[in-house]
């Protein structure tokens, strides 16, 4: 949740902006600035690349940084994350974020409690020690932070395992002081024949003084960590579950403490003990963050098992000879042996051998993939019954599973939207809970039956344990930790946490065609040239391989897929590629250059007709191939149409599959390409696609996807560079993995493996998920709804109801254990 950032001390600051390279753009970003509110000076320096400003009341460093960037600048902020120590609660959530967004510079900050984490977004200057600062004002400190990778790269303690064998001794130690208390004071209620033998063996006052001595142990023992962390929240008035637990016990604990010690001091009739319900209070509390540390560990496991993914070492090549080296130590450029079983350390390309490498860790797809020289390899996948060498290409955080690993821990860290609800509601529960109990004590004391103080001390008690804002902190973020596991474990990687939400909304998924529908790797079906008699004096003695030639050498230039077939197809006939100057190439519309002499114009109808040349002769074979789902290019030669070139891209065997399940789903589907409307709606007929948007330029998808914004949120699917623009216009852009780095970068959702599929996927994980969080969020705010009145002693008139502090207690820690086991259902999810 983030709030407008203020200037707490100073109202001055500084701020670092890109993009400014003249004196006019200081006056821009000056103007701009001084117009956003509450700002009284803005001086901007160009050597320095920064703007201090002066704020006055009302002013805050929001509406200055959005000012710059309408301005068409780019402030330049800060992402760090801290590792946050004592957090148990949403309250805790709530009081963590406060505290940082006070300190100044800090833009926003985002506490996760489910990963213990706080994304912030600061200016430059904001130092460790002043966010320290803020967190210590708070109750809180920062944990020395380890990224999985470098836990792992370390040999790093896992933090959760050690954090649940100490709860677990807490927990044992506390359970063996509290079950004789427990024993001896409910026992005797249960069976008067051991209340008896207590009297008579022990008296009440010794047996009241053991329990004195065992609580106090509990207490004071393994409930010290309440104490610890429940009284300075008190203290800073931020009060927290610890501060309802501390309260709580304290209570029924100092209440007995004077019926034993000082008994005259009370009311006749009110003389009793509650030794047994603060120690077991205690004990099952302990025992519920036992169980939730242990299942907190179990939510984060995607992640450990993608870090495990990569080898300690690998055999590389040093000084002539193979060496073992820790995976660290492996540079660019070296050369690394591969043999049968062995994982792969970091991302390169095979230089010799021939083997089949498991990738579906990172793709979700289970067959193995055939690798020889040249073909690329991916560090984490296996290596089958194979042996080669690969040159590293790729290391450290550069390599693809470093990449997916930071994307996973950025979206676990992430808040839906949905969570901005929850953040208000905790923002009052804990001091509504306080309330409530006083009010609980107060009505109870006033209109109770006799003993009314007993009776008002047990009801306040049990509702300050039995509210949990535990389950209410933990109920979205640990479904969006095991949902982008899980995700990850099936190839689906949400770059942003908030497509887990957008997802569920989809009602229309345009895909584009090259690369996603079909293979992306067309290849040269027809050759037609001009007819004999029509040949032109420009185009004499230029027979079909000498075209194919000028042709294959200008689309070498290209990185086009269309560009590879006829290339691959020129090179399949022999030709030797000639050199090619001035060479251009214009997305949506084709290439040119000179070649052995000759302008050569390469590209779809528009960019013919464009230059100005005539295609009557070839438009009615045009059409015809068209209708055969293969993709008419023209090739021109000095300005001349010499030939007609067909190229086909077969349809991925999945894509009809695909399709069908996504309408299925309920969902329309609709195809964006820049292909011509005769082979757009071929393959549309052939997949059943009901919409088709065909002959389009880059920037007409992006035009296209607006139009079709209006049937409902709208998901587009791409993989190629011109495709990027499309993926940032869209509710929710998906990417096939396999595609460019820029589509990628643009989009919300990355497919690892290049199957269609993957969408159905990713849509359906999208709905388990949230579906996921409305149960854990109904639980949550039901569970405290309908208890807190229940312990308040609201059935008490109807039926004379009332619920014991203990069974308060365990209700409480089951809470939060039920919030995090339904969470873990998601593991199953997409399978």
């Amino acid at each position: 949740m983030t709030s407008p950032a203020r200037l707490a001390d100073t109202a001055r600051a500084d701020i670092a902006i890109d993009g400014m390279s003249c004196a006019s753009c200081v006056r821009r970003v000056e103007k701009a600035i001084l117009a956003a509110p509450g700002v009284e000076a803005a001086v901007v320096n160009l050597a320095t690349e920064k703007a201090s400003i002066t704020l006055g009341e009302g002013g805050n460093l929001d509406g200055v940084l959005e000012a710059i960037s309408k301005a068409g600048y780019a402030p330049r902020l800060h992402h760090r994350e801290l590792e946050i120590e004592g957090m148990s609660c949403a309250s805790c959530v709530r009081r963590v974020e406060k505290a940082l967004r006070t300190v100044p510079g800090v833009i926003s900050a985002n506490v996760n409690l489910a990963t213990e984490k706080a994304s912030l977004s600061t200016l430059e200057g904001v130092e460790d020690q002043a966010l320290q600062a803020a967190l210590a004002s708070a109750g809180f400190h920062q944990r020395v932070a380890h990224s999985p990778a470098e836990a792992a790269a370390e040999d790093q303690p896992d933090r959760r395992a050690q954090e649940t064998r100490h709860l677990t001794l807490l927990t044992v130690t506390s359970a063996l002081l509290a079950l004789p208390v427990f024993l001896v004071e409910m026992g005797g209620h249960v069976s008067p024949a051991l209340h008896m033998w207590v009297m008579h063996s022990l008296g009440e006052d010794v047996s009241w003084r053991l329990q004195f001595v065992l609580t106090a142990l509990v207490l004071f023992g393994p409930g010290l960590i309440f104490f610890r962390r429940g009284i300075p929240a008190l203290l800073h008035g931020g009060p927290d579950m610890n501060s309802l637990v501390v309260l709580g016990a304290s209570a029924a604990f100092g209440y007995s403490a004077v019926a034993t010690f000082a008994p005259q001091l009370m009311p006749a009739g009110t003389v009793h003990v509650y030794y047994e319900a603060a120690a077991v209070i205690v004990t099952l509390v302990l025992l519920g963050r036992m169980l939730e540390s242990r299942a907190k560990g179990r939510t984060s496991q995607a992640i450990k098992r993608l870090v495990n993914l990569a080898p300690k070492t690998a055999r590389v090549m040093r000084d002539g000879e193979m060496r073992d080296v820790a995976i660290g130590e492996i540079f660019v450029g070296d050369l690394i042996d591969v043999r049968p079983g062995e994982r792969i350390a970091v991302d390169g390309r095979v230089i010799e051998g021939h083997s089949f490498i498991d990738e579906s860790m990172m793709t979700g797809e289970p067959l193995p993939v055939e690798k020889h020289p040249g073909s690329s390899v991916t560090g984490g996948t296996i290596n089958t019954n194979g042996a080669f060498r690969f040159q590293a290409e790729k290391v450290g955080a550069a390599t693809l599973l470093a990449q997916i690993i930071r994307m996973v821990e950025d979206a676990q860290g992430s808040k839906l939207p949905v969570q901005a609800m929850v953040d208000r509601v905790t923002a009052w529960f804990v001091p509504a809970v306080m309330a409530a109990a006083l009010l609980t004590f107060g009505l109870w004391l006033a209109f109770g039956p006799t003993p009314s103080l007993s009776h008002a001390l047990v009801n306040t008690v049990a509702v300050l344990i039995i509210a949990c804002p535990c389950a209410m902190g933990l109920a979205t973020p640990t479904s969006i930790m095991v949902g982008t596991g899980r995700a990850a474990e099936l190839g689906v990687l949400f770059r942003r946490g908030e497509a887990l939400q957008s997802l569920k909304d989809v009602c229309v998924v345009a895909l584009d065609k090259t690369g996603t529908l079909t293979r992306g790797k067309p290849e040269l079906t027809d050759f037609i040239m001009l007819e004999p008699d029509s040949t032109v004096s420009s185009g004499a003695g230029l027979d079909r391989h000498a075209l194919l030639r000028l042709a294959a050498s200008l689309e070498a230039h290209s990185e086009h897929p269309v560009a590879t077939a006829i290339t691959a197809a020129a090179k399949a006939d022999g030709a030797t590629l000639l050199p090619v100057t001035g060479f251009q190439s214009e997305p949506g519309f084709g290439v040119r250059g000179i070649v052995d002499r000759h302008e050569v114009l390469i590209g779809a109808d528009r960019a013919i007709r464009k230059a100005g040349i005539d295609l009557e002769t070839f438009t009615e074979r045009a059409e015809a191939l068209a209708e055969q789902a293969r993709t008419p290019l023209y090739l021109a030669v000095d300005g001349k149409a010499l030939a007609l070139l067909a190229v086909a891209d077969p349809i991925k065997p999945d894509s009809a599959e695909a399709i069908a399940t996504l309408h299925g789903m309920g969902l329309k589907v609709a195809m964006i390409t820049g292909d011509n409307r005769r082979t757009a709606e071929a393959i549309g007929t052939m997949l059943e696609i009901d919409h088709i948007v065909a002959d389009v330029l880059p920037g007409g998808k992006v035009e296209a996807i607006n139009r079709l914004k209006a049937n409902g949120t709208l998901a587009f699917v791409g993989d190629g560079v011109n495709d990027a623009p499309a993926l940032s216009a869209a509710d929710v852009g998906i990417a096939i993995g396999t595609g460019s780095d820029i589509a990628i970068e643009s989009a919300d959702v990355v497919l690892m493996g290049g199957e269609l599929t993957g969408v159905c996927r990713a849509i359906a994980l999208s709905h388990a998920v949230l579906a996921n969080i409305r149960q854990n969020l109904f639980w949550a705010f039901g569970y405290n709804i309908l208890l807190v009145p229940v312990a308040a002693g609201a059935l008490y008139p109807v039926n004379g109801t009332l619920l014991s502090p203990v069974f308060a207690a365990a209700a409480m820690g089951l809470s939060s254990v039920f919030v995090l086991t339904n969470a873990l259902r998601l593991k199953k999810a997409g399978s």
